[in-house]
């Protein structure tokens, strides 16, 4: 019975989730499935399991709830996202796999980000950014993203993992904020930026002030309209002055559709892009379905 009630303690009653609850049809679910296999022992029932499932049925169901990620350096990435993948119109409101992937790569490769200032495009609800804020010391770390919902759920994921933001920025001006100690957190926080990024209308020399040394992007390239635009934006950044040091660029993405892939490519080869296939990392961090199709370009702009 004791071994029953541990991991509800250290899973769906842990503290942080009692704060940061996941979505009541993953905790039902959860709940349900321990309930049986407790049942399956013929042991004594436990009050605990039970009243907490009652607790859980009771709840109304939400369009939000969090998800709570474990770093290796045992910090953890709290984060509020919405339980449908599409919702507002877009789908940067959740997390994608590819976001873990890069992120995965990421904590394995420090080196490419520490001391650096990095511009991550898409960042969506900013998992792969806190994450590496949190594990790679990067000097400077630039969120951005259009869509003004998801812009507004990125600065509270930022704030609920110890930073602290001023008002978001708009028409690519950055908004700068020095990450403040909060929690206890035992690393050094970068400066952070977040801007509202749009990869049609920027213009050179807004890409030149952001001065990114990294360039990263996760899950940018499934539609044909955002590739295109996504690669006219990498041109940009590729009249860099000559004294300037061109980015590293790394994109990683899910292959859902070959041909969808293959257009990428083409138009990188079409505008002199080069690129190469980042080899599979070694090391599994977070829960998600490694597939083969997860895939992370470096660019050479």
């Amino acid at each position: 019975s004791q071994f029953f009630v541990g991991p509800s303690r250290t899973t769906i009653l842990h503290p942080l989730c009692v704060k940061y609850p996941p979505s009541t049809k993953y905790r039902r679910c959860f709940l349900t499935e321990l309930i049986k296999k407790h049942e399956s022992t013929a042991a004594e029932p436990l009050d605990e399991l039970y009243d907490t499932l009652a607790d859980i049925l009771n709840e109304e169901e939400s369009t939000h709830c969090y998800k709570n990620y474990l770093l290796p350096t045992g910090e953890c990435v709290t984060l509020s996202e919405n339980v449908a993948m599409i919702s507002g119109g877009t789908t940067g409101l959740v997390t994608w796999d590819a976001a873990l992937h890069l992120a995965e790569w990421a904590v394995e490769t420090s080196a490419v980000f520490s001391n650096r200032t990095v511009l991550e495009l898409g960042s969506g609800i900013g998992f792969t950014g806190i994450a590496i804020c949190k594990t790679c010391n990067p000097k400077t770390y630039i969120f951005s993203d259009y869509h003004p919902c998801v812009l507004k759920q990125l600065t509270e994921n930022i704030r609920l993992n110890g930073f602290v933001l001023e008002p978001e920025a708009t028409q690519c001006t950055p908004t700068k904020s020095q990450g403040q100690e909060a929690e206890a957190a035992n690393y050094q926080k970068p400066k952070l930026i977040v801007a509202e990024l749009d990869w049609g209308s920027v213009t050179e020399k807004q890409l030149l002030d952001l001065q990114p040394e990294v360039i990263i992007a996760a899950d940018v390239v499934y539609d044909p309209e955002i590739i295109l635009a996504l690669v006219g934006m990498l041109q940009k950044l590729s009249t860099f002055r000559a004294d300037s040091k061109v980015p590293e660029v790394y994109i990683a993405f899910t292959i859902r559709n070959p041909d969808t892939y293959h257009l990428f490519q083409a138009e990188l080869d079409k505008v002199g892009i080069g690129w190469q296939i980042i080899p599979a990392h070694s090391n599994s961090v977070f829960l998600y379905d490694m597939q083969p199709n997860l895939t992370i370009l470096q660019l050479f702009i």
